[in-house]
């Protein structure tokens, strides 16, 4: 699951754990995927999928005794959606080099590898609790996604063995274009998701950047609060990288 900066209620944080959660996103990764594609499916069978495949109720490792597969990730792919291009093979070994080289691990050392590699996606991450709550963000933003507002979001199924939280992630093609991120943070408040939202650059995931890494990167880059209390309502969003507020 990806994975903000924080332990969760009653987590006991090991050194470097960083790759304990790397290792179970690349799990994930590899299990198969629930998924919608709205360039290739009539818009018709959406609302029978969606309910179907309700994130509270979609079970991580399935149920080998009743024949239910592992499930990696439920996602909505968008009419706008294109595979994610950029050269992660050579992002990677780009970072062996670094790591070997000895010079100081920063975001703006990883932006350079990600800008020289074109790995620039990134995704506004929502954690919550398994149950209404949920099911009702993650059928928000999915339908933005069919309505081709974002190109791309997924969901974490149900796991247990993760203290009843699940994420929901929303992504964008450029996470060095402040602009770019605003703008999705926007459509997502437009869903009318208010809970706290992280975001983390894709660069940071393929390097196993997570958090209580061995290198103190902090693993997202910008945070947003939704005001409740400012007219008109909206978003207040920190880059963390700088602690400056952007909205």
């Amino acid at each position: 699951m990806e994975e903000e900066e924080g332990p969760g209620d009653g987590e006991v944080v090991t050194p470097f754990a960083a790759e304990i959660y790397a290792a179970e996103a690349m799990a994930a990764d590899m299990d198969p995927w629930i998924v919608f594609d709205s360039r290739r499916t009539p818009r018709s069978e959406f609302d029978g999928w969606l309910e179907s495949n309700r994130p509270s109720q979609v079970y991580r490792f399935g149920d080998e005794e009743g024949g239910v597969s592992p499930v990696g990730w439920i996602a909505v792919l968008g009419t706008n959606h294109c595979p994610s291009g950029g050269d992660v093979a050579g992002l990677q070994e780009s970072w062996e080099k670094l790591l070997a080289s000895g010079r100081p691990i920063t975001f703006q050392t990883v932006k350079e590898l990600a800008l020289n590699h074109g790995v620039l996606t990134g995704k506004w991450l929502m954690h919550l609790d398994a149950g209404f709550k949920l099911d009702n963000a993650w059928e928000c933003v999915a339908r933005a996604a069919l309505d081709g507002k974002i190109s791309l979001v997924k969901v974490s199924p149900n796991n247990p063995k993760e203290g009843g939280k699940q994420v929901i992630c929303a992504y964008n093609q450029n996470f060095t274009e402040e602009n770019e991120v605003i703008r999705l943070d926007s459509v997502i408040r437009a869903t009318g998701v208010k809970c706290s939202l992280t975001y983390k650059p894709d660069v940071y995931t393929y390097l196993g950047i997570y958090r209580n890494n061995r290198w103190k990167i902090c693993p997202t880059i910008y945070e947003s609060k939704f005001d409740l209390e400012c007219v008109p309502r909206r978003s207040q969003i920190v880059n963390k990288v700088t602690n400056l507020e952007v909205t």
